[in-house]
């Protein structure tokens, strides 16, 4: 007798992506909160999908707990950004449109 399994693959809200970038970036809700500037009760009901985010806070979200606004909103990322080195020393990230902060006043050799 074969046994079938099931395959299933949990689908996470954007209350549960909320949730897990906080505690990956190890926040607290209420130090969170105070980071970006709402309240614990509004972290609560942004994790518990109660009320919608707004676009400003989704913002703040992702850049204080260090992951793409992209994930946050659908689950899924861009490709990476060319890293830096391979782009002759300036990064094609939005978030570092400046030159190498290695290089000496932003000179390349």
């Amino acid at each position: 007798m074969e046994t079938t399994y099931q395959v299933r693959i949990p689908e996470w809200t954007l209350g549960d992506r909320l949730r897990k970038a906080r505690e990956s970036a190890g926040l607290e809700q209420t130090e969170l909160a105070s980071d970006i500037g709402i309240s614990r009760r509004t972290v609560q009901n942004y994790e518990r999908a109660k009320v919608r985010t707004r676009r400003p806070v989704l913002l703040a979200w992702a850049v204080r707990c260090g992951v793409p606004v992209e994930w946050l909103v659908n689950g899924t990322t861009a490709p990476p950004a060319t890293p830096w080195h391979a782009a002759g020393g300036v990064s094609t990230s939005p978030l570092w449109a400046g030159p190498d902060p290695g290089s000496r006043h932003g000179q390349h050799a």
